[in-house]
């Protein structure tokens, strides 16, 4: 019998081992929160992610995305902002990220930068954070709270006051889509100014053609969305950026 079949799987035992992915647990306040881990293999200390989901909660996309980056050399934890809940549809979501306490949020998010910096296998200098959507957003909220090492946000929420973006330390890499109605390419301009002005690091690209969500998953609850080219584009301008800015070398 061919040895080939036995070769190929030998040979994707490496991969699969990079991203061993399980439930944890973590203090947030007086609560006790659930998000995704995925580790690679070995000992590190690894750079690390916090990874927000969509609006649609943590996902198997989302958890997939925290595997993904742990199989490149990250600690990646995929939170859980909806404490388990998740949306099939458009109307489920907007009503999950409407209900959202915006308080509990960034205290999550402040608890999951935490979490993994407190990590002996996790150097706590070079811990960053990635956002869609609505955690696009949420992630320039905790890079303004927190002391992350890199922030990257695929058509998020962008602020608007000097004063707010002042407080962004770490460098910034956002993708965007031309045709988002929700964040024209006009406040990705002008973000991008008053970033400058502020001092803070940008690297911002708006995609012609592209609308929100464009990078989200073909098999998704949008696939009328996704957009395969700028979405591979957008990904590996991620790719360089954090490598870049959160490991060594």
């Amino acid at each position: 019998m061919s040895r080939l079949p036995a070769l190929a799987a030998a040979l994707l035992l490496p991969a699969a081992a990079l991203a061993a992915g399980e439930n944890v647990t973590y203090p947030s306040g007086d609560e006790q929160v659930q998000g995704y881990l995925a580790l690679p293999h070995g000992k590190g200390p690894f750079p690390a992610l916090v990874v927000i989901h969509e609006w649609w909660g943590q996902n198997a996309w989302a958890r997939g995305k925290a595997d993904a980056f742990a199989a490149k050399g990250y600690a990646a934890l995929a939170v859980d902002l909806y404490r388990g809940q998740v949306a099939d549809d458009p109307d489920t979501a907007h009503q999950l990220s409407r209900a959202l306490p915006t308080d509990r949020a960034d205290r999550d998010l402040r608890a999951a930068f935490a979490y993994l910096a407190g990590r002996k296998d996790v150097d706590p200098k070079r811990v960053g954070v990635i956002g869609w959507c609505m955690g696009g957003g949420l992630a320039l909220d905790l890079a303004e709270s927190a002391p992350v090492a890199a922030t990257v946000v695929y058509y998020g929420r962008l602020p608007t006051e000097p004063a707010t973006i002042a407080k962004l330390k770490a460098p910034v890499l956002g993708n965007f889509g031309a045709e988002d109605k929700g964040i024209p390419a006009d406040s990705v301009k002008a973000f991008g100014e008053k970033a400058r002005e502020a001092g803070v690091k940008t690297d911002l690209k708006v995609y012609p053609g592209a609308g929100h969500a464009f990078a989200s998953d073909a098999k998704g609850p949008m696939p009328q969305a996704y957009r395969p080219e700028a979405a591979k584009d957008a990904d590996a301008r991620t790719d360089a950026f954090l490598a870049r800015t959160l490991k060594k070398g």
